[in-house]
């Protein structure tokens, strides 16, 4: 057992102080995940700071259409809001399809943000792994990895990002709000999580020492429907093998908008948006449509086990984009 200080925070300045200088320092939310790898040795914390009963909870409607999710709002408020529900229906999907109804009760919007890799030799600290220890190589690439990466991995890390809500919101283009001892910011969260590169163990924009506080979802016009699809090994409570967040406005017989996010084929949401190029401005036939799924899946460099997830992907996206198409001439 590693001896670790625990600290509450009442003020968000309190808690940037708490971590202030110190490299070992995590905030605490739900713990849910966090918590898991300080128990198999993979996080190592020397001080926690707890930031759950930081004024931070809630869901509130922006003026221009948009929503402002506070960051220590729970997995299964945001996902129950009505607003959430109304304006962005795939969010709430991505958000019910994670994990168990017990983690999504503690689980933190912030924290699910911030989850680390989906990658069993990860969280074993008795193989080589750069994402724990940079430099130290890359156990999956030779090993088991017919759940990894498909798409913007490297020679040094192909593990994916386990968030359904995160998919979600790339589709939507969420921005993340944060606080630090220097000001306040906002990332876009095309730009929150950063490429895999040759160094797999930096994953976040965020400035050390940094609390999100928020995320921001802009507004979108009420035409565009969403929908949030997740092929599983299991019916529930499993990461997603392949995810689709989608989001379509037809009038007139014509795309106007489309959103394409896809989970579990890289190492963060994966937006697709050359593919969203074929099908914009054009009418949603069967045709188009799995043109633009075959363009979302182009620069796929599939590893010799996990290929299927390739043609799963692509017909994951025609699907979900046809129920879309079909809602819009229905509705």
């Amino acid at each position: 057992m590693r001896e670790f200080a625990y600290q509450r925070a009442a003020r968000v300045h309190e808690a940037l102080l708490a971590v202030a200088g110190d490299r070992g320092a995590r905030y605490l939310g739900g713990g849910t995940n966090l918590v898991d790898l300080m128990k198999c040795g993979v996080e190592r914390p020397t001080r926690l700071v707890d930031v759950r009963r930081l004024p931070l909870d809630g869901v509130h409607v922006e003026p221009g259409g948009g929503l402002v999710v506070g960051a220590t709002t729970t997995n299964s408020d945001a996902a129950a809001h009505p607003e959430v529900r109304r304006r962005f229906p795939a969010l709430s999907q991505a958000v019910l399809a994670g994990a168990s109804g017990q983690l999504r009760n503690m689980a933190t919007v912030g924290g699910n943000l911030l989850q680390r890799a989906r990658c069993g030799y990860f969280a074993d600290l008795s193989r080589p792994c750069n994402k724990r220890l940079p430099g130290s190589g890359c156990t999956a690439i030779a090993g088991v990895h017919h759940n990894h990466a498909v798409l913007g991995h490297s020679a040094h890390c192909v593990a994916t990002h386990p968030s359904d809500m995160a998919v979600a919101l790339a589709a939507f283009d969420a921005v993340v709000r944060y606080q630090s001892l220097d000001g306040g910011g906002e990332i876009p969260l095309s730009r929150f999580y950063l490429p895999v590169g040759d160094r797999p163990d930096l994953e976040t924009a965020l400035p050390p020492g940094a609390l999100i506080t928020a995320v921001a979802l802009p507004g979108v016009p009420g035409s565009l429907r969403s929908r949030y699809r997740k092929v599983r090994e299991r019916a529930s409570y499993a990461f997603a093998t392949v995810s689709v967040a989608a989001a379509l406005d037809v009038r007139d017989g014509v795309v106007r908008d489309v959103r394409i996010a896809l989970g579990g084929v890289a190492s963060r949401p994966w937006r697709a948006g050359s593919a969203e190029a074929v099908l914009r401005g054009a009418r949603p036939t069967p045709d188009r449509l799995r043109a633009c799924a075959e363009e979302a899946l182009s620069g796929a460099e599939p590893l010799p086990d996990n290929g299927y997830k390739v043609l799963l992907a692509k017909n994951l996206i025609a699907a979900v984009l046809g129920e879309l198409a079909a809602a819009e001439e229905v509705g």
